[in-house]
Protein backbone atom coordinates (compact mmCIF):
# COMPACT_ATOMS: atom_id res chain seq x y z
CA UNK A 1 0.00 0.00 0.00
CA UNK A 2 1.41 3.38 -1.04
CA UNK A 3 0.22 6.40 0.96
CA UNK A 4 -0.27 9.56 -1.10
CA UNK A 5 -0.55 13.25 -0.32
CA UNK A 6 -2.21 15.12 -3.18
CA UNK A 7 -1.66 18.84 -3.75
CA UNK A 8 -4.18 20.27 -6.21
CA UNK A 9 -6.87 17.70 -5.49
CA UNK A 10 -9.72 19.49 -7.30
CA UNK A 11 -7.84 20.30 -10.51
CA UNK A 12 -7.85 18.14 -13.62
CA UNK A 13 -4.69 16.23 -12.63
CA UNK A 14 -5.87 15.80 -9.05
CA UNK A 15 -9.23 14.43 -10.14
CA UNK A 16 -7.46 11.91 -12.39
CA UNK A 17 -5.14 10.87 -9.57
CA UNK A 18 -8.17 10.14 -7.42
CA UNK A 19 -9.77 8.19 -10.27
CA UNK A 20 -6.75 5.88 -10.24
CA UNK A 21 -6.79 5.58 -6.44
CA UNK A 22 -10.48 4.72 -6.69
CA UNK A 23 -9.68 2.00 -9.26
CA UNK A 24 -6.83 0.49 -7.17
CA UNK A 25 -7.84 0.79 -3.49
CA UNK A 26 -5.52 -2.10 -2.52
CA UNK A 27 -2.50 -0.28 -3.94
CA UNK A 28 -3.03 3.36 -3.00
CA UNK A 29 -4.39 5.30 -0.04
CA UNK A 30 -4.89 9.06 0.32
CA UNK A 31 -3.38 10.50 3.51
CA UNK A 32 -3.59 14.20 2.66
CA UNK A 33 -5.59 16.43 0.29
CA UNK A 34 -4.89 20.07 -0.54
CA UNK A 35 -6.95 22.30 -2.82
CA UNK A 36 -7.70 25.95 -3.50
CA UNK A 37 -11.20 27.38 -3.43
CA UNK A 38 -13.39 24.53 -4.71
CA UNK A 39 -14.50 23.44 -1.24
CA UNK A 40 -17.67 21.74 -2.51
CA UNK A 41 -15.72 19.19 -4.57
CA UNK A 42 -13.04 18.89 -1.88
CA UNK A 43 -15.68 18.06 0.73
CA UNK A 44 -16.95 15.19 -1.40
CA UNK A 45 -13.38 13.95 -1.90
CA UNK A 46 -12.71 14.09 1.85
CA UNK A 47 -15.75 11.99 2.68
CA UNK A 48 -14.85 9.41 0.03
CA UNK A 49 -11.09 9.09 0.59
CA UNK A 50 -10.90 9.97 4.32
CA UNK A 51 -7.50 11.69 4.47
CA UNK A 52 -5.69 12.40 7.73
CA UNK A 53 -5.29 16.11 6.87
CA UNK A 54 -6.95 18.59 4.50
CA UNK A 55 -5.75 22.03 3.37
CA UNK A 56 -7.37 24.91 1.48
CA UNK A 57 -6.14 28.28 0.26
CA UNK A 58 -6.99 30.41 3.32
CA UNK A 59 -8.86 30.57 6.63
CA UNK A 60 -12.07 31.80 4.98
CA UNK A 61 -12.27 28.73 2.77
CA UNK A 62 -11.27 26.51 5.69
CA UNK A 63 -14.39 27.75 7.48
CA UNK A 64 -16.51 27.08 4.39
CA UNK A 65 -15.10 23.56 4.13
CA UNK A 66 -15.75 22.90 7.82
CA UNK A 67 -19.41 23.75 7.32
CA UNK A 68 -19.69 21.10 4.60
CA UNK A 69 -18.14 18.28 6.64
CA UNK A 70 -19.16 16.29 9.73
CA UNK A 71 -17.64 17.55 12.96
CA UNK A 72 -15.03 14.76 13.12
CA UNK A 73 -13.21 16.23 10.09
CA UNK A 74 -13.08 19.81 11.26
CA UNK A 75 -9.95 19.50 13.41
CA UNK A 76 -8.10 18.02 10.44
CA UNK A 77 -8.42 21.17 8.30
CA UNK A 78 -5.45 23.52 7.81
CA UNK A 79 -4.94 26.36 5.33
CA UNK A 80 -2.57 28.57 3.41
CA UNK A 81 1.02 27.95 2.41
CA UNK A 82 1.82 26.37 5.77
CA UNK A 83 -1.16 24.05 5.35
CA UNK A 84 0.04 22.93 1.93
CA UNK A 85 3.51 22.26 3.30
CA UNK A 86 2.00 20.23 6.14
CA UNK A 87 -0.01 18.10 3.70
CA UNK A 88 3.05 17.61 1.51
CA UNK A 89 5.22 16.32 4.36
CA UNK A 90 2.85 14.19 6.47
CA UNK A 91 4.69 11.48 8.40
CA UNK A 92 2.55 8.67 6.98
CA UNK A 93 2.91 9.82 3.35
CA UNK A 94 5.15 7.85 0.98
CA UNK A 95 4.69 9.99 -2.15
CA UNK A 96 3.50 13.56 -2.61
CA UNK A 97 1.74 14.40 -5.88
CA UNK A 98 2.42 18.04 -6.72
CA UNK A 99 -0.41 19.08 -9.03
CA UNK A 100 -0.82 22.70 -7.92
CA UNK A 101 -0.93 25.17 -10.82
CA UNK A 102 1.86 27.72 -11.03
CA UNK A 103 4.74 28.79 -8.80
CA UNK A 104 2.60 28.14 -5.73
CA UNK A 105 3.67 24.50 -6.01
CA UNK A 106 7.34 25.24 -5.28
CA UNK A 107 7.38 25.59 -1.47
CA UNK A 108 5.20 22.56 -0.62
CA UNK A 109 7.17 20.44 -3.08
CA UNK A 110 10.42 21.49 -1.42
CA UNK A 111 8.88 20.69 1.97
CA UNK A 112 7.98 17.20 0.76
CA UNK A 113 11.48 16.58 -0.58
CA UNK A 114 13.08 17.76 2.65
CA UNK A 115 10.76 15.39 4.55
CA UNK A 116 12.06 12.50 2.43
CA UNK A 117 8.93 11.98 0.32
CA UNK A 118 9.07 10.75 -3.25
CA UNK A 119 7.51 13.23 -5.67
CA UNK A 120 5.05 12.77 -8.52
CA UNK A 121 5.55 16.07 -10.33
CA UNK A 122 2.72 17.55 -12.36
CA UNK A 123 3.70 21.10 -11.37
CA UNK A 124 6.33 21.95 -13.98
CA UNK A 125 6.74 25.44 -12.51
CA UNK A 126 8.59 23.94 -9.53
CA UNK A 127 11.53 23.12 -11.81
CA UNK A 128 11.07 26.18 -14.03
CA UNK A 129 11.40 28.52 -11.04
CA UNK A 130 14.00 26.64 -9.00
CA UNK A 131 15.27 23.66 -10.96
CA UNK A 132 18.87 23.73 -9.76
CA UNK A 133 17.86 24.08 -6.12
CA UNK A 134 15.13 21.43 -6.32
CA UNK A 135 17.37 18.85 -7.99
CA UNK A 136 20.08 19.49 -5.40
CA UNK A 137 17.52 18.75 -2.68
CA UNK A 138 16.37 15.60 -4.51
CA UNK A 139 19.93 14.28 -4.53
CA UNK A 140 20.60 15.37 -0.96
CA UNK A 141 17.52 13.63 0.45
CA UNK A 142 17.74 10.65 -1.93
CA UNK A 143 14.14 10.79 -3.05
CA UNK A 144 12.61 9.86 -6.39
CA UNK A 145 11.19 12.64 -8.55
CA UNK A 146 8.91 11.14 -11.20
CA UNK A 147 7.32 13.30 -13.92
CA UNK A 148 3.58 13.25 -14.50
CA UNK A 149 3.51 15.49 -17.59
CA UNK A 150 2.77 13.19 -20.52
CA UNK A 151 5.82 14.46 -22.43
CA UNK A 152 8.32 13.90 -19.64
CA UNK A 153 6.78 10.55 -18.76
CA UNK A 154 7.25 9.57 -22.40
CA UNK A 155 10.91 10.60 -22.28
CA UNK A 156 11.44 8.67 -19.05
CA UNK A 157 10.04 5.56 -20.71
CA UNK A 158 12.09 5.98 -23.90
CA UNK A 159 15.27 6.48 -21.86
CA UNK A 160 14.85 2.97 -20.45
CA UNK A 161 15.85 1.63 -23.87
CA UNK A 162 19.45 2.86 -23.77
CA UNK A 163 22.29 4.40 -21.82
CA UNK A 164 22.13 8.05 -20.77
CA UNK A 165 25.55 8.71 -22.32
CA UNK A 166 24.25 7.52 -25.70
CA UNK A 167 21.41 10.05 -25.86
CA UNK A 168 21.85 12.70 -28.57
CA UNK A 169 18.60 14.63 -28.19
CA UNK A 170 15.20 14.62 -26.55
CA UNK A 171 12.25 15.78 -28.59
CA UNK A 172 9.09 17.14 -26.97
CA UNK A 173 5.86 17.05 -28.95
CA UNK A 174 3.32 19.88 -28.91
CA UNK A 175 -0.22 19.76 -30.25
CA UNK A 176 -0.03 23.34 -31.48
CA UNK A 177 -3.22 24.20 -29.62
CA UNK A 178 -6.37 25.68 -31.15
CA UNK A 179 -4.62 28.33 -33.28
CA UNK A 180 -2.08 26.22 -35.15
CA UNK A 181 -3.66 27.04 -38.52
CA UNK A 182 -5.09 30.46 -37.69
CA UNK A 183 -3.58 33.40 -39.62
CA UNK A 184 -1.11 35.23 -37.39
CA UNK A 185 -2.78 38.58 -38.03
CA UNK A 186 -6.07 37.12 -36.72
CA UNK A 187 -4.62 36.20 -33.30
CA UNK A 188 -5.10 39.76 -32.06
CA UNK A 189 -8.86 39.16 -32.00
CA UNK A 190 -9.09 35.67 -30.48
CA UNK A 191 -11.06 35.41 -27.25
CA UNK A 192 -10.30 33.55 -24.01
CA UNK A 193 -13.10 31.09 -24.80
CA UNK A 194 -11.50 30.27 -28.14
CA UNK A 195 -8.07 29.88 -26.54
CA UNK A 196 -9.46 27.54 -23.89
CA UNK A 197 -10.88 25.14 -26.50
CA UNK A 198 -7.97 22.72 -26.72
CA UNK A 199 -8.45 20.21 -29.56
CA UNK A 200 -7.11 17.11 -27.77
CA UNK A 201 -6.68 17.51 -24.01
CA UNK A 202 -8.96 18.45 -21.13
CA UNK A 203 -6.92 20.81 -18.94
CA UNK A 204 -7.26 23.68 -16.52
CA UNK A 205 -7.65 27.28 -17.69
CA UNK A 206 -4.09 28.44 -17.21
CA UNK A 207 -2.51 25.38 -18.82
CA UNK A 208 -4.94 25.60 -21.75
CA UNK A 209 -3.83 29.17 -22.49
CA UNK A 210 -0.18 28.14 -22.15
CA UNK A 211 -0.84 25.38 -24.66
CA UNK A 212 -2.34 27.90 -27.09
CA UNK A 213 0.74 30.19 -26.86
CA UNK A 214 3.15 27.19 -26.67
CA UNK A 215 4.51 28.62 -23.41
CA UNK A 216 3.50 25.31 -21.87
CA UNK A 217 5.98 23.59 -24.19
CA UNK A 218 8.62 26.18 -23.35
CA UNK A 219 8.17 25.49 -19.64
CA UNK A 220 8.45 21.77 -20.41
CA UNK A 221 11.75 22.39 -22.22
CA UNK A 222 13.10 23.97 -19.03
CA UNK A 223 11.66 21.15 -16.92
CA UNK A 224 13.27 18.56 -19.21
CA UNK A 225 16.64 20.29 -18.85
CA UNK A 226 16.57 19.72 -15.10
CA UNK A 227 14.89 16.31 -15.07
CA UNK A 228 17.17 14.68 -17.62
CA UNK A 229 20.36 16.74 -17.41
CA UNK A 230 20.22 17.89 -21.05
CA UNK A 231 21.28 21.35 -22.20
CA UNK A 232 19.00 23.48 -24.35
CA UNK A 233 20.87 22.61 -27.56
CA UNK A 234 19.98 18.94 -26.99
CA UNK A 235 16.24 19.58 -26.53
CA UNK A 236 13.91 20.29 -29.42
CA UNK A 237 10.18 20.70 -29.96
CA UNK A 238 8.05 19.38 -32.80
CA UNK A 239 4.40 20.25 -33.39
CA UNK A 240 2.34 17.05 -33.61
CA UNK A 241 -1.37 17.97 -33.85
CA UNK A 242 -2.72 14.46 -33.23
CA UNK A 243 -1.15 14.12 -29.72
CA UNK A 244 -0.50 10.40 -30.24
CA UNK A 245 3.31 10.51 -30.01
CA UNK A 246 3.96 12.03 -26.60
CA UNK A 247 7.71 12.58 -26.96
CA UNK A 248 10.83 11.00 -28.42
CA UNK A 249 14.46 10.27 -27.57
CA UNK A 250 17.13 10.27 -30.27
CA UNK A 251 20.27 8.18 -29.63
CA UNK A 252 23.70 8.81 -31.12
CA UNK A 253 23.40 5.83 -33.48
CA UNK A 254 20.42 7.48 -35.19
CA UNK A 255 17.73 5.44 -33.45
CA UNK A 256 14.69 7.48 -32.38
CA UNK A 257 12.38 5.92 -29.79
CA UNK A 258 8.91 7.27 -29.22
CA UNK A 259 6.18 6.63 -26.66
CA UNK A 260 2.66 6.54 -28.12
CA UNK A 261 -0.74 6.43 -26.50
CA UNK A 262 -4.19 7.95 -26.45
CA UNK A 263 -4.27 11.52 -25.03
CA UNK A 264 -5.35 10.60 -21.50
CA UNK A 265 -3.48 11.89 -18.43
CA UNK A 266 -4.33 8.78 -16.42
CA UNK A 267 -1.56 6.94 -18.30
CA UNK A 268 1.40 9.07 -17.13
CA UNK A 269 -0.17 9.50 -13.68
CA UNK A 270 -0.48 5.75 -13.19
CA UNK A 271 3.09 5.20 -14.41
CA UNK A 272 4.43 7.66 -11.83
CA UNK A 273 2.35 6.17 -9.02
CA UNK A 274 3.35 2.57 -9.78
CA UNK A 275 6.89 3.10 -11.16
CA UNK A 276 8.71 0.97 -12.21
CA UNK A 277 5.67 -1.30 -12.53
CA UNK A 278 2.77 -0.76 -14.90
CA UNK A 279 -0.83 -1.23 -13.85
CA UNK A 280 -3.74 -2.21 -16.07
CA UNK A 281 -5.95 0.81 -16.69
CA UNK A 282 -9.51 0.58 -17.90
CA UNK A 283 -8.87 2.73 -20.99
CA UNK A 284 -9.59 2.38 -24.67
CA UNK A 285 -6.38 1.10 -26.33
CA UNK A 286 -4.60 3.05 -29.05
CA UNK A 287 -5.89 1.91 -32.44
CA UNK A 288 -3.15 2.76 -34.94
CA UNK A 289 -5.15 2.06 -38.08
CA UNK A 290 -7.82 4.48 -36.94
CA UNK A 291 -5.31 7.26 -36.19
CA UNK A 292 -4.87 8.26 -39.81
CA UNK A 293 -1.81 10.28 -40.77
CA UNK A 294 0.50 11.53 -38.03
CA UNK A 295 1.94 14.99 -38.74
CA UNK A 296 5.18 16.51 -37.46
CA UNK A 297 5.74 20.22 -38.07
CA UNK A 298 8.61 22.54 -37.20
CA UNK A 299 7.37 25.21 -34.74
CA UNK A 300 7.05 28.74 -36.07
CA UNK A 301 8.56 31.25 -33.63
CA UNK A 302 6.62 34.12 -35.22
CA UNK A 303 3.39 32.32 -34.39
CA UNK A 304 4.70 31.03 -31.04
CA UNK A 305 7.18 33.59 -29.63
CA UNK A 306 6.67 32.19 -26.13
CA UNK A 307 8.64 29.09 -27.10
CA UNK A 308 11.58 31.24 -28.19
CA UNK A 309 11.45 33.14 -24.90
CA UNK A 310 11.68 29.90 -22.91
CA UNK A 311 14.81 28.79 -24.76
CA UNK A 312 16.32 32.25 -24.24
CA UNK A 313 15.56 32.19 -20.50
CA UNK A 314 17.13 28.75 -20.18
CA UNK A 315 20.26 29.94 -21.96
CA UNK A 316 20.57 33.05 -19.76
CA UNK A 317 20.34 31.01 -16.58
CA UNK A 318 20.20 32.52 -13.09
CA UNK A 319 16.71 33.72 -12.18
CA UNK A 320 15.62 34.21 -15.81
CA UNK A 321 13.31 31.19 -15.92
CA UNK A 322 11.67 32.27 -12.65
CA UNK A 323 11.05 35.70 -14.21
CA UNK A 324 9.66 34.09 -17.38
CA UNK A 325 7.22 31.99 -15.38
CA UNK A 326 6.03 34.76 -13.08
CA UNK A 327 5.46 37.20 -15.94
CA UNK A 328 3.56 34.56 -17.88
CA UNK A 329 1.27 33.72 -14.95
CA UNK A 330 0.29 37.37 -14.58
CA UNK A 331 -0.11 37.93 -18.33
CA UNK A 332 -2.26 34.81 -18.78
CA UNK A 333 -4.55 35.87 -15.95
CA UNK A 334 -4.88 39.32 -17.53
CA UNK A 335 -5.79 37.76 -20.88
CA UNK A 336 -8.41 35.55 -19.23
CA UNK A 337 -9.81 38.72 -17.62
CA UNK A 338 -9.89 40.36 -21.10
CA UNK A 339 -7.40 43.08 -20.10
CA UNK A 340 -4.89 42.27 -22.85
CA UNK A 341 -4.94 40.55 -26.23
CA UNK A 342 -3.64 37.07 -26.96
CA UNK A 343 -0.39 38.25 -28.65
CA UNK A 344 0.17 40.64 -25.73
CA UNK A 345 0.87 37.66 -23.45
CA UNK A 346 4.24 36.89 -25.02
CA UNK A 347 5.05 40.54 -25.75
CA UNK A 348 4.61 41.52 -22.10
CA UNK A 349 6.59 38.51 -20.88
CA UNK A 350 9.47 39.54 -23.16
CA UNK A 351 9.40 43.12 -21.84
CA UNK A 352 9.46 41.88 -18.24
CA UNK A 353 12.39 39.57 -18.97
CA UNK A 354 14.34 42.53 -20.34
CA UNK A 355 13.82 44.52 -17.12
CA UNK A 356 14.30 41.95 -14.35
CA UNK A 357 17.64 40.18 -13.97
CA UNK A 358 20.30 39.33 -11.42
CA UNK A 359 20.27 36.85 -8.55
CA UNK A 360 21.38 33.28 -7.95
CA UNK A 361 19.38 30.19 -8.88
CA UNK A 362 20.83 28.34 -5.88
CA UNK A 363 19.33 30.78 -3.34
CA UNK A 364 15.62 30.39 -2.62
CA UNK A 365 15.33 34.00 -1.43
CA UNK A 366 16.77 35.29 -4.72
CA UNK A 367 14.35 33.16 -6.73
CA UNK A 368 11.35 34.26 -4.68
CA UNK A 369 12.42 37.89 -4.95
CA UNK A 370 12.77 37.58 -8.74
CA UNK A 371 9.30 36.02 -8.89
CA UNK A 372 7.86 38.90 -6.85
CA UNK A 373 9.63 41.60 -8.87
CA UNK A 374 8.55 40.05 -12.17
CA UNK A 375 4.92 39.92 -11.10
CA UNK A 376 5.00 43.58 -10.05
CA UNK A 377 6.69 44.67 -13.28
CA UNK A 378 4.22 42.71 -15.41
CA UNK A 379 1.28 44.31 -13.60
CA UNK A 380 2.83 47.72 -14.20
CA UNK A 381 3.37 47.02 -17.89
CA UNK A 382 -0.24 45.87 -18.28
CA UNK A 383 -1.68 48.89 -16.48
CA UNK A 384 0.69 51.36 -18.14
CA UNK A 385 2.41 52.29 -14.88
CA UNK A 386 5.88 50.95 -15.68
CA UNK A 387 8.60 53.59 -15.55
Amino acid sequence: MKNLSLLGATGSIGVNVLNIVRQFPQRFRITGLAAGRNVELLARQVQEFKPERISVIDAEHADKLAQLLPEKWQKRIVSGSDGNKEIASLDQTDMTISAVVGAAGLLPTLAAIEAGKDIGLANKETLVVAGRLVMQKVREHRVKLLPIDSEHSAILQALDAGRKEDVAKIILTASGGPFLNRKIEELEKVTPDQALAHPNWSMGRKISIDSATLMNKGLEVIEAHWLFGMNGDSISVVVHPQSIVHSLVEYQDGSVLAQLGIPDMKIPIAYALSYPERIALDLKPLNLWQCGNLEFIEPDYKRFPALRLAFEALERGGVSTAVLNAANEVAVESFLNRQISFPDISAIVEKTMARIEGGSDTELDDLLEADKAARLMTHQLITGNAS
